[in-house]
């Protein structure tokens, strides 16, 4: 029996079976949705893109599926589902180099910690669930060489990405200057079935003079758009057409958005960025130093919320600055109690311990896999940069360059905020984003700089072995 076959005799015992028990309006509900099912089944790229679109622009929407997921986690398995099933069927083969065979040996090392943390840390929460969901939101790089092989493709996802954050940016910004109060999105985002609503309350209150958005927290918000507004450009920059405004514009409202939410982390970490590519003689990159000079003291200049946050959250006096600093002098007693971290039951801190969390991206790998699992993950970064770094000088920015110089400037400033923030190791969604844009720099870095044929390798193809 063919593949097609069987789908279809199977499809038809099944909705015969739903017909005998269900009325006809959930019926067609339930027809409806096994026709994108199999849609996406067939060609998983279309989950991976509805991945893309959702979780930058409503990334912690919520459903019920036996326990409860994100809409984006949701797709992003359907999107491995797909993935799956065509690698059954010899339609797609695996391609993954240096950096994503790193990664994997880090994944299958976050096993051990898990199965410690289950063990010694006594607290609710479902470790499982948990793990389950950190693989997942990593697996984004290890779908890239399988789903994007062609120039089409990977088109369309980034116009995803840049679409939904537009979206995302646009809805936060009218939301927030009607009032300028960022809990007016608390009655929208509750709609949108977000968990734990009290920590929403809770979080737009105490920040409430900051931009509001579906990140939730006002630092959540830079850190994603310090992973996208450089891609925004200059994608924006080397395209022409709708693809061209649509770049352009998701750039000019995430600077915006980047202001407005006063993330230090993260406008310091552009700001780093920037010089470092004014340094390596990028094209255009002085005039952005100069334009985003001139568009924070003009936002400086007419909103006042924006003044009294500047005087203080460079201060060492600042209450967040302060914690920060409390985090770092009990670090070592963590380290000391979980050397081989906490694993997934819970988040930093573990209650009743007595202890903090970190803001910071690599020692909260450390309080979550240990010393051992932090290496792994730098093992990662010194892959990735190995085949992505600069080679020269760009004396221009065009088609060809464009996205791998734009997903580079994003990780590179993503990682920067791993010194202010933790968000990128573990939040969910978020690095599902971050390991998605590493993975589409180092395919636009494959194509720039191809690896060049070892020589015994390049002989036994010629047949001339020394």
């Amino acid at each position: 029996m063919t593949p097609r076959l069987l789908i279809a005799s199977l499809c038809g015992l099944l909705f015969g079976a739903l017909l005998l028990v269900l009325p006809p309006g959930k019926f067609a509900l339930a027809l409806a949705a096994a026709c994108v099912l199999l849609m996406m089944l067939r060609r998983p790229v279309y989950a991976l893109a509805l991945f893309a679109l959702s979780a930058s622009f409503m990334p912690f929407t919520t459903l019920e599926l036996g326990i409860r997921i994100t809409v984006s986690e949701a797709l992003l398995a359907l999107a491995w589902a797909g993935t799956l099933w065509q690698l059954f069927l010899h339609r797609i083969r695996w391609s993954w180099g240096r950096t994503e065979k790193t990664l994997l040996v880090l994944m299958a090392f976050s096993a051990l910690p898990f199965a410690v943390g289950q063990l010694s840390i006594h607290a609710e929460g479902s470790g499982l669930v948990n793990w389950g969901r950190w693989l997942l939101n990593l697996s984004t790089v290890l779908l890239v060489p399988l789903l994007l092989a062609d120039e089409r493709r990977r088109e369309q996802l980034i116009a995803m990405l840049l679409l939904g954050n537009l979206a995302m940016l646009l809805l936060s910004l009218a939301v927030f200057l009607r009032h300028r109060n960022a809990q007016d999105m608390i009655p929208l985002l509750t709609a949108m079935r977000y968990a734990h609503p009290e920590a929403l309350q809770d979080i737009f209150t105490a920040e409430h003079a900051r931009l509001g958005t579906p990140w939730v927290h006002p630092n959540l918000t830079g850190g994603a758009l310090a992973l996208f507004v450089p891609l925004a450009l200059f994608y924006g920059v080397a395209r022409r057409g709708w693809r061209r405004w649509l770049g352009l514009a998701t750039a000019a409202f995430g600077a915006i958005g980047l202001l407005l939410s006063s993330s230090r982390g993260a406008i310091l970490s552009l700001a780093l960025v920037l010089v470092w590519l004014a340094w390596l003689r990028v094209p255009m990159t002085r005039k952005l130093i100069v334009a985003a000079i001139v568009l924070g003291a003009a936002l400086v200049l007419f909103y006042p919320p924006l003044q009294a946050r500047l005087a203080t959250m460079f201060s060492a006096s600042n209450a967040s600055t302060e914690v920060r600093f409390d985090e770092y002098r009990s670090f070592p007693a963590a380290m000391a109690r979980y050397p081989l971290g906490i694993g997934f039951k819970v988040d930093p801190p573990v209650p009743g311990s007595g202890l903090l969390g970190i803001s910071n991206l690599w020692l909260n790998y450390v309080y979550k896999l240990g010393l051992p699992g932090m290496l792994l993950f730098c093992a990662v970064l010194w892959q990735w940069w190995r085949e992505c770094r600069p080679r020269g000088k760009l004396p221009r920015i065009e088609r060809d360059n464009a996205i791998w110089l734009g997903s580079l400037a994003g990780v590179s400033a993503a990682l920067l905020t791993g010194l202010f923030d933790h968000y990128y190791s573990f939040t969910m969604v978020l690095i599902g984003l971050f390991w998605l844009m590493l993975g589409l720099n180092l395919q636009a870095a494959r194509r720039l700089y191809p690896s060049p044929v070892p020589r015994r390798v390049a002989a036994s193809m010629t047949g001339a072995l020394p």
